[in-house]
């Protein structure tokens, strides 16, 4: 079993930053991507950012230029530094892993979410 901890939601004002965290722990043997999506309210989840195991990343086009993903392999960690927020940066942000478990199972597991309101 493969438990996501998510930090570092919050309230912030438009034009300022934030970072989330995400850690994994549990049975995992592989990390082929971990990244983070969001949703709206009203609005399906999406994907904001995803790094893979040969670090390549990819962005949504919305947040291209201001967000920036990294993660560190020896405690199965990704950060989300946000940069410039804007009102429509706000939904609740989850983490995502998919890799394989000590059986060789692959898996996609899900954070609780954190809540971003950006907000003057």
């Amino acid at each position: 079993q493969v438990h996501l901890v998510e930090s570092g939601g919050g309230l912030v004002q438009p034009g300022r930053s934030l970072t989330l965290s995400c850690s994994a722990s549990g049975s995992i043997s592989r990390i082929i991507a971990m990244g983070w999506y969001r949703q709206a309210l009203g609005k399906e989840r999406e994907l904001v950012a995803r790094v893979t195991s040969g670090a390549s990343t990819d962005y949504a086009d919305s947040v291209k230029g201001r967000f920036t993903i990294s993660r560190t392999d020896v405690d199965n960690t990704v950060y989300l530094q946000m940069n410039s927020l804007k009102p429509d940066d706000t939904a609740v942000y989850y983490c995502n892993l998919v890799g394989y478990d000590s059986e060789l199972r692959s898996f996609s597991s899900w954070g609780q979410g954190t809540q971003v309101t950006v907000s003057a």
